[in-house]
């Protein structure tokens, strides 16, 4: 049974870990699907990526860092487009953005999904064509919808009433027509965390199927004549393995397609059904390749349409974690180890658990406690012939939640100075990256054929202090 992120925690977990953890026979083992493509142990059983050891990354660039393995992301993005030939794939850029990535992602063909105002100066100032840009958020500022319309952005996903409002009057007043997808909640519940889960009725995105807002929405914006309406936009949520969610949403969403047809003789070009596809970060994920994906999603929505007796509109889908999000681990030094008991009567190692401080933490990847995400780690520097034992690897911060790592098990002969490498890092853990007791964020460094190029430096205390005005 394939499970989601939340799961881990809410396991068998006794004092051996979840019931899906189980003691590796060898604790050097890398599971593959874990792991960038590029990524193996190396001389003495350290990591190496793309020919580089991943100590000479530790002593060029430091610790934390994220290392992104640059041929495995366009290998995934190519992977999506070619799976997808006579859809638009955008990247969804809230997974992780900087200038670099724009390049790469558009270099391989992709479009790109841009939320604030920040993300799209950054896909600006990288040159991707604002005609291959889309605008999403739930409150795009009049602001950022000037700029969006200034540069000619491809499209803008709208949300509310007020933002139909907001772009109309600006559309008029620039005499301009900006294409429009409406975002429609469409009331599935996916199997996903609740705080990732974005079509459920009772949350902040998009127009109400349920309730007639995406049916009124949609005659809105036709019946005035301003933008241009091209379709519907559905996004279930993310980190989801089961395709089912996407054909009660197109089922829902091409009704509604049927509807507008019905009522103002008008079939709408074009259909997105967002992303969220799931990635492994633990063995318990079983995340399905690009083209079986395309494969479900196109009998869904072929077969909806015939039952509609509608055209097929041009598809779009919103990959974003499942190109970025394997192709990035993380690198941390060790700083302490400690056993602690759990309770158990035998006082052997079974009853504890090895807590393993790394020189990071909440504020560069939230998402274990923000999530419950579970994730996995190993020893990067060396090999082990040491026993497995059940761990924990944490940060560095003021907080018991301060979890990287939930349950792993890693070699009992651990110790400061050794490097643990956690996979599948690529997004939200940089997205979403804070300060949080002042700590500066690390630094991302692309890898490829055994070179290594800073594409976003480590912070400095400097760079803190120059924002405190006191």
């Amino acid at each position: 049974m394939r499970a989601h992120e939340a799961g881990a925690l809410h396991g068998d977990i006794g004092n051996r870990g979840p019931a899906w953890l189980r003691p590796p026979v060898d604790v050097n083992d890398l599971v593959p699907l874990l792991w960038p493509r590029n990524v193996v142990r190396g001389a003495g059983g350290a990591l190496a990526v793309a020919g580089l050891d991943v100590r000479d990354l530790a002593a060029e660039f430091g610790t934390p860092v994220y290392v992104l393995d640059e041929d495995d992301l366009r290998a995934r993005s190519r992977e999506f487009r070619d799976a997808f030939p006579d859809a638009d794939v955008y990247y969804a850029g809230k997974a992780f953005l900087c200038r670099a990535v724009v390049r790469m992602i558009a270099e391989e063909g992709l479009f790109l999904d841009v939320c604030t105002g920040g993300e799209l100066a950054t896909a600006l100032s990288a040159g991707m064509p604002p005609e291959r840009i889309g605008f999403h958020g739930n409150n795009k500022s009049v602001a950022e919808l000037t700029r969006a319309v200034d540069a000619g952005v491809g499209r803008i996903i709208v949300d509310s009433f007020a933002e139909i409002d907001r772009l109309t009057a600006l559309a008029r007043e620039r005499g301009v027509r900006p294409k429009v997808l409406v975002r429609v909640t469409v009331g599935v519940e996916a199997h996903t965390h609740e705080f990732i889960a974005t079509a459920h009725e009772d949350q902040k995105f998009g127009f109400s199927l349920a309730g007639g807002a995406a049916a009124a929405a949609a005659f809105k914006i036709l019946d005035e004549d301003v933008l241009e309406l091209r379709g519907l936009h559905s996004h279930i949520g993310s980190q989801i393995f089961d395709a089912s969610g996407f054909e009660v949403s197109a089922r829902r969403v091409l009704a509604l397609q049927a509807q507008i047809r019905d009522a103002r003789g008008v079939e709408l070009p074009e259909l997105d059904l967002g992303g969220g596809f799931g990635i492994a970060y633990t063995t318990q994920d079983d995340p399905a390749a690009p083209h079986d994906l395309a494969k479900r999603l196109r009998k869904i929505v072929d077969g909806e349409c015939a039952a509609e007796n509608l055209a097929v509109p041009h598809l779009s889908i919103e990959p974003g974690r499942a190109i970025v999000g394997p192709a990035v681990f993380t690198l941390y030094e060790v700083g302490t180890v400690k056993s602690v008991p759990l309770g158990g009567t035998g006082g052997g190692a079974a009853d504890g658990r090895a807590y393993v401080s790394v020189d990071g933490g909440m504020s560069d990847n939230i998402r274990t406690a923000l999530y419950d995400a579970s994730y996995s780690a190993t020893l990067a520097n060396r090999a082990s012939a040491a026993e497995p034992m059940l761990a924990r690897v944490v940060g560095k911060h003021c907080e018991s939640g301060d979890i990287v790592v939930k349950d792993e098990f890693l070699p009992a002969d651990v110790q400061p100075g050794d490097l643990v490498a956690v996979p599948g890092t690529g997004a939200y853990c940089r997205s979403m990256a804070s300060n949080y007791n002042h700590v500066p964020r690390p630094p991302v460094v692309a890898v490829r054929d055994g070179r290594a190029r800073l594409i976003v430096r480590r912070e400095t205390e400097d760079d803190l202090l120059a924002l405190d005005v006191g």
